[in-house]
């Protein structure tokens, strides 16, 4: 089984930095619509079977399951312990599975199905990196090949544990999957790129958030 599992944190905590941006409802508006957004990216990709969202909130959630996918509500005792924790609980030994950041709005089925296509034999990953050195999306088969490394500079990070686990790993450059909504000039790179985010793009225009931004 190949599953995908998105992160997501608690409304009223996620997306600090954009605060002198937008208020507090709208950062919980727009976590709503990235979520949506990447839930359904990962809809049109074939060859992913399971979709969990793994949260401490009951709302986002809900939300999860409302755009098609599982949700599954934990304490968060931080974003990688987090991870590690409903793996076990989420895929299967011989399976695969891609955690791909809830932020990446502008995430294309396509591009996500890409990473797929440039694993090989197991052990094997692949990775999207973030333009701000982080990693929006990592896949790998089997789903321990090595720990995850996400935070800050984690594109690095992830290189050196599947070098010092012996995995084969693929870098895959997907424009994409490149912004993660965490600054003010990452939400006019989102609206000026080529991803769909319906859901985010809409929101960001009915505040009055312009590509300009």
């Amino acid at each position: 089984m190949n599953t995908a599992l998105v992160p997501v944190k608690r409304l009223g905590e996620g997306k600090s930095r954009l605060s002198r941006v937008l208020d507090r409802d709208a950062l919980d508006a727009l976590t709503l619509a990235m979520l949506g957004d990447v839930v359904g990216a990962l809809r049109g990709v074939a060859e992913i079977d399971r979709i969990v969202v793994v949260t401490p909130d009951e709302t986002v959630a809900e939300a999860a399951r409302a755009h098609g996918a599982e949700g599954l509500v934990r304490v968060d005792p931080g974003l990688n312990p987090s991870l590690d924790a409903a793996l076990p609980l989420v895929s299967e030994p011989d399976g695969s599975l891609l955690v791909i950041l809830g932020d990446v709005a502008g995430a294309a089925s396509e591009e996500i199905a890409a990473l797929y296509a440039a694993l090989g034999s197991a052990p094997a990953a692949a990775i999207a990196p973030a333009r701000d050195g982080g990693t929006a999306a990592l896949l790998r088969r089997p789903p321990d090949a090595f720990p995850g490394r996400f935070g800050k500079d984690s594109a690095a990070a992830h290189r050196a544990a599947a070098k010092e686990a012996g995995v084969a790993l693929v870098e895959c450059a997907l424009p994409t999957l490149a912004i993660d909504l965490d600054r003010r000039a990452d939400l006019g790179a989102l609206l000026a790129g080529d991803g769909p985010a319906p859901r985010t793009r809409a929101l960001l225009h009915s505040l009055g958030i312009g590509a300009d931004q």
